[in-house]
């Protein structure tokens, strides 16, 4: 294992310690670390969804911002940012039970805004369940 998904997966457990809305992400665990990417995988559980038992848009969103922002501080830079703009598709449901890994790339960074792609999909399909763009500020 990687110093740097070592360092991510410290990073996780230290928010899941937190008294604050990051406690959501408890079930999420790093699986690989490298610059400029970051892969997680998460159950879905009962907690995790909706009325109509997939999991919540809301959840996503949380998601593709968190694991966006893992991604940044796995840059030389590692400045986690501020959210200026952040979109989600969401293109298929997943179940309860259901695992699924989240795939978050930095695609650019400059000095003071940096973009990110987030990917959910089924770890047993790979069929995709939304996509998240996150665009973050990084200046003062």
């Amino acid at each position: 294992m990687s110093g740097l998904t070592q360092n991510m997966r410290e990073l996780l457990k230290a928010l899941h310690s937190v008294h604050g809305f990051d406690r959501v992400l408890e079930k999420v665990t790093v699986v690989s670390a490298a610059p400029k990417k970051i892969i997680c995988e998460m159950k879905v559980e009962e907690q995790h969804t909706n009325k109509m038992g997939t999991l919540h848009g809301g959840l996503t969103a949380t998601l593709v911002d968190c694991i966006s922002t893992m991604a940044l501080l796995c840059t030389e830079g590692a400045l986690p940012g501020v959210s200026v703009d952040m979109n989600i598709t969401y293109m298929s449901p997943a179940k309860i039970g259901e695992e699924i890994l989240i795939t978050a790339h930095v695609l650019k960074q400059g000095r003071t805004l940096a973009f990110a792609s987030v990917d959910l999909t089924s770890k047993a399909t790979g069929k995709i369940i939304a996509q998240g763009r996150h665009t973050k500020h990084l200046g003062n």
